[in-house]
């Protein structure tokens, strides 16, 4: 049955469901998909109500206070470590704490700040690149209060070539590091240095994307690592450079590696957090970049700690393969993945090989020794939302629709069914083929 306009969504949470109140959903062209100003949202999964959230969320410039039970009040700067995974979000995840939830909706507004300042007319001088400069651009999306500072923009080089398309791939713009300022440090309780990725938008990415076969990553030339794979695309996306002309980009990696080592040296001896954000295509991006920064070590502040990296992934595919996901786990890589099980791309690279494949072949997870390097695995923990609009399907995908979904939850419920891999495949097909065509679906 098709689903009316503002109709009250479903969002689960790993083994919870989140009823909403009526989200007012904008319209806005995020991660390939562009929806109309009203959308209805609608679920069939069934739900048992227990508990109920009111907390009032939190602006992206807001550092809030949470009351608890006992009257006090739970400030972020006393509670980041975990809020930023200290212990993988336990006890945080169900029911949902109000200042992860805040925390998840901020992060969820700077990486939706790389679209608003996309450049998308081809007949502007700055055609996919930034719209504006460093210093105005958070102020020029909406955003002057958040209290960070742009410090420097990130541009991407696919290497890849398309046949109808003669030029080779330019760098384009795709993120921006940002660092928190000294009054929003002092509420957050430490230094933020912030990296955020957009999803895939020009056609040399979308090439990329297709590019789903598992290689070495090898990002630390000391050790060689042959069985941690990812997906090729991404890290061509993540190493490669414009080698053709003389002064010609340097990789998005070498960008972004001298940027987070200039940022950590100029604020040496104060309390930092490393935090990567990004939607789609940049989710995996952003995991590449996490995982980079710990192989290397940049995030050892002394001998003693680490400084905490932490991942937030809006509808983010697959990246690595079993080992991958491992070795980030040893390295103490933390990452929330926010999905919404409609969505087929979080489905992907991997369909069928993947963390569930037990499932297909009723036997012990892992068992085929060659399960490691060959079959793409997901990284960390999973906050789960389930929407989907029956008028408009694209809507799964949307980045302003997870956010808008997070910013009004009502109700916490438990999920009644559990995980039936066969019709999450058949629903992910349905999905998919009810997708945008426009949508150029990778893998």
């Amino acid at each position: 049955m098709a689903s009316k306009a503002l109709m009250k969504p479903t969002l689960n949470f790993k083994h919870g469901t989140l009823k909403n109140n009526e989200a007012q959903v904008q319209s806005h062209s995020f991660g390939q998909v562009c929806f109309p100003g009203k959308n209805g949202v609608s679920s069939s999964r069934k739900s048992v109500v227990v508990s109920v959230v009111t907390t009032e969320t939190a602006s992206p410039a807001t550092v809030v206070a949470v009351p608890v039970k006992t009257g006090s009040t739970v400030l972020l700067s006393q509670k980041w470590r975990e809020i930023q995974g200290l212990n993988n979000w336990e006890s945080l995840v169900e029911p949902l704490h109000p200042l992860l939830r805040n925390e998840i909706i901020r992060y969820g507004e700077f990486v939706a700040a790389c679209y608003k300042a996309f450049d998308l007319d081809s007949n502007s001088k700055r055609y996919l690149n930034c719209k504006y400069g460093k210093k105005n651009m958070l102020k020029e999306v909406g955003m002057d209060d958040s209290g960070y500072e742009v410090t420097k923009y990130i541009y991407a080089t696919p290497d890849v070539n398309i046949p109808t398309q003669n030029d080779a791939a330019p760098g384009r713009w795709i993120g921006y590091v940002a660092v928190s300022s000294d009054e929003v440090t002092k509420q957050l309780g430490r230094r933020d240095m912030l990296v955020t990725f957009r999803g895939t938008v020009t056609n040399h990415e979308w090439v990329a994307n297709f590019m789903s076969s598992l290689t070495p990553a090898r990002l630390d030339p000391l050790h060689d690592r042959p069985d941690v794979k990812v997906e090729s695309g991404f890290l061509s996306l993540y190493t490669s450079e414009e080698a053709e002309t003389k002064f010609g980009l340097e990789s998005c990696r070498q960008q972004l590696l001298s940027e987070v080592s200039r940022l950590i040296n100029k604020y040496k001896g104060e309390e930092l957090s490393i935090t990567l954000a990004g939607h789609s295509m940049g989710s995996a991006l952003a995991l590449l970049l996490a995982y980079d920064i710990s192989e290397l070590g940049l995030n050892k502040a002394d001998h003693r700690r680490k400084i905490p990296v932490t991942v937030f992934s809006f509808g983010g595919p697959r990246v690595g393969n079993l080992s991958f996901k491992q070795r980030c786990e040893q390295l103490g890589v933390k990452v929330l993945r926010i999905v919404n099980v409609n969505d087929p791309i979080t489905k992907l690279p991997g369909v069928l090989f993947n963390e569930n494949f037990r499932g297909l072949i009723g036997g012990s997870r892992y068992e085929f020794p060659w399960f490691a390097c060959s079959c793409y695995v997901h990284v960390g923990v999973e906050l789960v939302l389930d929407f989907f609009n029956v008028q408009n399907p694209s809507c799964v995908h949307d980045l302003e629709t997870y956010i808008n979904l997070l910013k009004w939850p009502q109700r916490l419920g438990i999920q009644k069914e559990g995980f039936d891999w066969m019709n999450k495949a058949r629903d992910l097909l349905i999905s998919a083929q009810s997708l945008n065509i426009n949508l150029m679906m990778p893998w």
